[in-house]
């Protein structure tokens, strides 16, 4: 903990060129991935702003994992079998959820049907 307490540190963020401020009434923050949501109900959010950015503090009691029931795919990935398959995006996107997002396995897929 640093001696001065608040003030220094308020100090050593004005020197840093950091505005920091909290968010009040936040309800929940969900963090997505690819794989799963992390839900965090009634965080503490702190906001510290920089002249090109922003860096949000997330501080909770606890969270809540979800797995998604059904993986999200990148365009990028769905393009690349689509073109290597030469089928649809909607083809491709379907055999990536066959083979569980493995691009190579989705190709071979649809390259031999």
């Amino acid at each position: 903990m640093m001696r001065g307490g608040n003030r220094e540190m308020r100090r050593m963020l004005d020197r840093m060129g950091l505005d920091m401020k909290e968010l009040p009434n936040v309800q929940e923050v969900i963090i997505k991935t690819d794989k799963k949501e992390i839900i965090i109900s009634k965080p503490a959010v702190t906001e510290m702003k920089s002249k090109d950015n922003s860096i949000f503090q997330v501080i909770a009691n606890s969270y809540e994992e979800k797995e998604l029931e059904t993986p999200v795919f990148s365009e990028e990935d769905i393009l690349l079998v689509s073109q290597q398959a030469n089928v649809s995006a909607e083809v491709a996107a379907n055999a990536l959820k066959e083979t569980k997002g493995d691009l190579a396995r989705a190709i071979l897929l649809l390259s031999t049907k």
